[in-house]
């Protein structure tokens, strides 16, 4: 830490935002400064910000030319006392002043530089007329300013020593103290500072030694900080407005609250965090400033990007202050934390912890405008962000989830309608949420309220919004609630054209109100509803047309079809007028009128008249051409004829019907259809060709080619059959299920067995069956033949490979192929299990007999003498030897099968091979006899 003296005055505006509310004018001179330097980049580094050490003020006088006079008689004197003197007028002239009277900092600091040496000379003297106390003073201010701080310090010392009762002491202490801190003796500068605290006749230097005396304890490390926060926060008591004192701070005090606000947040966020805090604080209910503290350590975290710890403070403040004004600020900036993280979720659920602890009316009274305003505009961001999640959720088929959505959504536009300007509105939004999410009657209520309790622009649809709750719920009713809920209905359309007056809405409800009354079998309400209808002068010719429809299904009702045809018709006339438009509605009226003869082909049918059934159906085209009934008739009469068995006669009008309609849904139907009767009739190549002609219009084709195949299959036309089985095999994903395996291995067997394919697929078909968690007999079968397939051809390329010089080289290849056929023949036998044992064993044999056969017979190397080919040749015996015995082991272990599993082609070949191995046992005849499977009590 550096220090200087620099003589100037300042005029601030001492504010501190947060706690004061009217600025306080503070006009004082400035004695000298004491620079403490910036903070560093850690604890260790940081150091307070300057403090600036005042005198009382003066009255304003005009000092330049008494000031000038000053330093002429300094530059012009050779009297070392009266040097000094001017020099001290001139610093007082210009500290009382507070103006620049031409004393500058650097021309002063020259003055200083010449008067050290008239100090020096008066204290030689040892008499001088003044104050020695001031004198000593005056020398350390010299001393500092021309760059000797520890003169300056040996002199107010010395000032402290010689003259303890000098109303000088308390400053020059003050000094040696920040001397102390700057040197970091940290203790020596708290004891310092702590003598100057109980000086009542300095209270300014006091309240700066005790802000320096929290940087002692601080600067002494986290094991002092109990005692530097302590300190800290009774700068903070007394500097504040509070307990201990009232009106606002002075403007000098502000950059050191500032300070010591920030570092006692600094010390929390190192230690405990909020707890620190509370800690701290148990015994300071009266204190005015936590709130700043709490904001302060939040606002560090914050900078830091800590921002969930600084969430927790705020956190922390409001559970510890829950009736503090500033609590709403507390939990508004949790939000603005979490957007600065980019947390979106965390900072809406922030909103919603701001507006649930505010929402009960005392605690919304007692907030400010502003605090209002953004309870507001949560409020609002909450309810539109879960209606537009709802309507998310639901595209997304996550219905719970959407409904918990609009219920939260309908919340919080309920809870902000009666507090804002827009009540209607709201109430219409939160209507429209409520029933989105399934709270009808609550929706009912709101919609009702907006439409005519909180009139605005869209109140007409809230009031449509509310009748159309009231009939749509007639389908959640049923005996004497339905018409209640029918008369509800009737009275709402009611107050509905007594606020609104009429509307095109309404034709529509009353027609529908006829149809409803329909519905519960009451025929002549039913018809009131729909005289109604037809006699308002605003209903159109759909609605009279609606009402006639009512009247024509009460006859069709009856099931009387001459008797319900002449009722449609009437309907027709009206439809007619509504001219193209209603196109749609005049070929239903025309489908009602072929439906009657369609359902005497249905009659038809169940009474086992099945031709006149066909002619029924077939007569509805005339009727209706080209309809949807006259289709389905035509249909049906296919199927009547399936149903009798006439299978050449529903071929005939199957391939018709999808001639005339290929594109019709019901059309992919008749294929499935035509193939049973291709089947039924004999033609199961025509069978086969209608499965692979629709398998090429299908997404999937390969089901439906696979069934094909199997028709060639069973019908024996192999050759079609292994090119689908080709196809599909090419085209097939790995199975995902046992009966997937074992599909595509059967049809991998098959093509094998047909002799239509390669090595490939019994490679694919033995990888297959390795890599599967699912076998079965027949796949285990399958690939234990594959890979028998393989050891025997991995066998003969062995037996093939001659051992020819040089040896090591030849011997490497004929290993590696015995390998391969060992690797074979066991996955084979592994697969099979006993049933291949035999041939597994005989081949296994005779790779171990041909190798010790081929080293015997293989060549001497060159350039070896007599007794060097001896050698070497019986060097190939010791190798083949223990290859002849394993063999003889393996050959032997078939011959051993013949009592439990009887004598087989591959027994008698290793019966063979062990004659020849071992003449002497087994080169001999044999005579098989059969034995009994029990022994008699006795035998051994």
């Amino acid at each position: 830490m550096t220090r200087h003296f620099s003589p100037a005055s300042i005029l601030r505006g001492c504010v501190l935002a947060t706690v004061i509310a009217q600025p306080a004018l503070c006009v004082a001179q400035e004695s000298f400064r004491v620079e403490l330097g910036r903070d560093g980049e850690t604890l260790g580094d940081m150091r307070p910000v300057f403090l600036k050490f005042e005198s009382r003020p003066l009255p304003a006088i005009s000092p330049m030319e008494v000031a000038r006079r000053y330093q002429k008689l300094f530059e012009s004197s050779d009297e070392p006392e009266v040097r000094i003197d001017a020099l001290n007028r001139l610093n007082n002239i210009r500290d009382r002043s507070g103006k620049d009277v031409g004393f500058s900092e650097q021309r002063e600091a020259a003055f200083y530089k010449e008067a050290l040496e008239s100090y020096e000379s008066i204290l030689a003297k040892g008499s001088f007329s003044g104050r020695l106390d001031e004198l000593l003073y005056q020398m350390a201010k010299a001393h500092a300013l021309t760059g000797q701080p520890d003169q300056s310090i040996a002199r107010l010392k010395q000032l402290i020593g010689l003259y303890p009762g000098s109303d000088l002491v308390p400053e020059a202490r003050f000094r040696v103290a920040e001397a102390a801190f700057s040197a970091g003796r940290y203790q020596e500068a708290e004891s310092g500072y702590r003598r100057l605290l109980t000086d009542e006749r300095h209270p300014v230097l006091a309240a700066k030694a005790r802000y320096m005396l929290g940087w002692s304890q601080f600067k002494q490390g986290d094991g002092a900080w109990l005692r530097a926060a302590a300190t800290f926060m009774d700068v903070l008591d007394r500097e504040l407005p509070g307990t201990r004192q009232s009106g606002t701070p002075p403007a000098s005090a502000l950059e050191m609250l500032e300070d010591t606000l920030r570092v006692l947040a600094v010390m929390a966020s190192r230690q405990g965090n909020a707890d620190s805090l509370a800690d701290w604080l148990a015994n300071r209910s009266g204190s005015a400033w936590p709130h700043l503290l709490y904001d302060r350590l939040a606002d560090l975290h914050a900078a830091e990007k800590r921002f969930e710890r600084a969430v927790s403070v705020n956190d922390a403040f409001v559970a510890r202050y829950p009736d503090h004004p500033a609590r709403p600020d507390f939990l508004a900036q949790s939000v603005t934390y979490w957007q600065l993280a980019g947390a979106s979720g965390k900072a809406r659920a922030a909103r919603e912890h701001y507006v649930q602890q505010l929402s009960a009316e005392a605690e919304y009274q007692s907030l400010s405008p502003e605090q209002k305003a953004r309870w507001h505009k949560y409020s609002r961001f909450l309810a539109d962000h879960y209606y537009a999640a709802g309507s998310e959720l639901s595209s997304q088929r996550e219905l719970v989830a959407a409904r918990e959505a609009w219920a939260a959504a309908a919340t919080y536009y309920e809870r902000l309608a009666p507090r804002s300007r827009e009540t209607g509105a709201l109430l219409h939004l939160a209507a429209d949420a409520q029933l989105l999410s399934g709270h009808r009657s609550g929706a009912l209520v709101n919609f009702q309220a907006s439409a005519y309790q909180h009139r605005h622009e869209k109140s007409g649809d809230s009031a449509w919004a509310a009748v159309r709750i009231l009939r749509d719920d007639l389908d959640l009713v049923a005996g004497d609630d339905r018409h209640r809920q029918l008369e509800r209905v009737s009275d709402q359309e009611q107050r509905y054209t007594n606020a609104f007056g009429p509307d095109a809405r309404l034709s529509q409800l009353r027609a529908d109100l006829a149809n409803r009354w329909y519905e519960e079998g009451e025929s002549d309400k039913a018809l009131l509803y729909a005289a109604r209808t037809l006699d308002w002068e605003d209903a159109g010719v759909s609605e009279r047309y609606a009402a006639w429809l009512v009247t024509a299904r009460v006859r069709q009702q009856a099931q009387d079809h001459a008797l319900a045809e002449q009722a449609w018709r009437q309907a027709l006339e009206l439809a007619e007028q509504l001219g193209p438009a209603s196109g749609s509605q005049k070929e239903h009226i025309r489908e009602q009128i072929a439906t009657s003869v369609y359902h005497q082909g249905d009659d038809a049918v169940e009474a086992g008249q099945v031709r006149i059934a066909v002619a029924h159906y077939q007569r509805v085209e005339h009727v209706l051409p080209g309809s949807e009934i006259a289709i389905n008739a035509r249909y049906d009469a296919a199927n009547a004829l399936l149903k009798a068995a006439d299978w050449l006669a529903a071929i005939n009008e199957l391939n018709r019907f999808r001639d005339d309609y290929p594109k019709h849904e019901l059309t992919p139907a008749t294929s499935e259809k035509l193939v049973l009767a291709y089947r039924e009739s004999g033609q199961g190549g025509k069978a086969a060709a209608e499965l692979l002609r629709r398998a090429e219009q299908e997404a999937v084709p390969w089901p439906t080619r696979l069934r094909a195949a199997a028709i060639y299959h069973d019908e024996g036309d192999t050759e079609s059959r292994n090119q689908l089985y080709r196809g599909w095999l090419a085209a097939a994903s790995p199975p995902e299920a046992p009966g997937e395996h074992l599909q595509q291995q059967k049809v991998r067997q098959r093509l094998i067995e047909s002799g239509g394919a390669d090595d490939t697929l019994r490679h694919q078909l033995l990888a297959r069956e390795r890599a599967s968690q699912w076998h079965s007999e027949e796949t285990l079968l399958w690939a234990a033949e594959a890979a028998l397939y393989f050891g025997a051809r991995a066998s003969r390329r062995f037996m093939d490979i001659p051992l020819i010089a040089p040896l090591e080289r030849s011997l490497t290849r004929k290993q590696a192929a015995m390998r391969e056929a060992q690797d074979y023949l066991e996955e084979a036998e592994s697969f099979a299990g006993k049933l291949f044992r035999s041939e597994v064993l005989f081949r296994r044999a005779e790779l171990y007999r041909v190798l010790a056969r081929d080293l015997m017979a293989s060549d001497v190397p060159e350039g070896l003498n007599e007794l060097e080919a001896m050698q070497y040749k019986m060097l190939l015996e010791e190798e083949a030897f223990p290859l002849e015995e394993q063999a003889m082991a393996l050959h032997s272990q078939n011959h051993e099968r013949i009592p439990n599993a009887g004598f087989d082609e591959w027994i008698q070949r290793s019966m063979t091979a062990l004659a020849t191995l071992h003449p002497g046992r087994y080169q001999r005849e044999f005579r098989w006899m059969s034995w009994a499977t029990k022994s008699n009590p006795g035998e051994t």
